[in-house]
């Protein structure tokens, strides 16, 4: 049996997907439906064994058989919010209570920090754990996800957990997301429709604008990165899941263009006064750790991604 948590969610629900391919059903499927019922439709034709509500699940903990590992990818990732005592609580204090309880059981613990956890970048984006208390998240998702990577290490629980940096990542399932879905998901239906894209200003001189870059994943290729620790439990650490190659919003919005046949047709405007400030220009993923450990997938291209992706939203399926 294997419990995922966020399982409603984008990443957790295309995880749960993966482990029914892979043959596994005897899942615990946790979320809260009752924040975003529309998510409802990420478990449709999943197969499990029984769904818990996040708020009753960890009061039930004890009463479940101990199972073969949990992947908690539940927490709130919206990196706009603004109350601090519910970061805490839902992302920090919760993941810190289910991870205690998989240490006290023998039970590996897959968890998902984030790439936000890295600030705007000036210490770069190398997932060396020796470095974490460098780090200044923008905000407050960010600095709950760093906050429980620093307790792990300070409380020299790194040979215990698998936590795993994710970065832009993008693809189907994710249609629930509000403000935080990829530009992919929101900006599709204006090309097809409109043919035009809009994108953010630059405000910084070195930058023209549309060439921020970001390092984008696509979500089958960062499924297949925690598939690679839940089949090598004996890995442990914490990873960046990126692809370690930054491309620009042109570059996205191009192969948007390409992947529906339409001229490109693009437009800037201003950024929202209150992102300036907390914006990042550049984000790369350094994949040397990852690589070392033994995992060799080659990650599709931004274009065959978007390509793929493409053709989920054009017939409005799901993973």
């Amino acid at each position: 049996m294997i419990i995922v948590t966020g399982a409603a969610g984008f990443i957790g629900s295309c995880i749960t997907a993966r482990l029914n391919d892979m043959g596994y059903d005897d899942l615990i499927v946790v979320d809260d439906l009752n924040e975003n019922f529309s998510k409802k439709r990420n478990l449709e034709g999943k197969k499990f064994a029984s769904y818990i509500d996040k708020e009753e699940f960890l009061a039930t903990l004890e009463n479940i058989p101990v199972p073969e590992s949990v992947i908690h990818m539940g927490a709130c990732s919206s990196t706009t919010g603004t109350d601090a005592e519910y970061y805490e609580r839902n992302n920090f204090q919760y993941t810190k209570r289910l991870a205690q309880w998989c240490f006290d059981h023998k039970v590996p613990f897959i968890y998902a920090s984030s790439a936000s956890t890295y600030g705007d970048g000036r210490r770069g984006y190398d997932d060396d754990e020796s470095r974490l208390d460098e780090l200044e998240p923008l905000n407050l998702y960010g600095w709950s996800k760093h906050k429980f990577d620093l307790w792990v290490m300070e409380n020299r629980l790194r040979d215990k957990v698998v936590g795993l940096k994710f970065f832009n990542v993008f693809g189907p399932n994710e249609y629930h997301k509000g403000e935080m879905r990829s530009v992919v998901n929101k900006a599709y239906p204006q090309v097809v429709k409109d043919g035009r894209i809009n994108l953010f200003k630059s405000y910084r001189s070195e930058y023209a604008d549309g060439e921020q870059k970001r390092d984008f994943i696509y979500i089958k290729d960062a499924v297949d990165v925690v598939m690679h620790f839940f089949e090598h439990p004996d890995i442990h650490g914490i990873y960046n899941v990126g692809t370690g190659k930054a491309r620009s919003w042109n570059d996205l919005a191009n192969a948007i263009f390409n992947a529906v046949g339409k001229k490109p047709d693009i437009h800037y405007i201003d950024m929202p006064e209150q992102l300036r400030e907390r914006y990042q220009y550049y984000t790369q993923a350094s994949m040397n750790k990852l690589r070392r450990i033994g995992f060799c997938k080659t990650f599709m291209s931004l274009e065959e991604s978007v390509k793929d992706y493409a053709g989920y939203l054009k017939n409005g399926s799901y993973i």
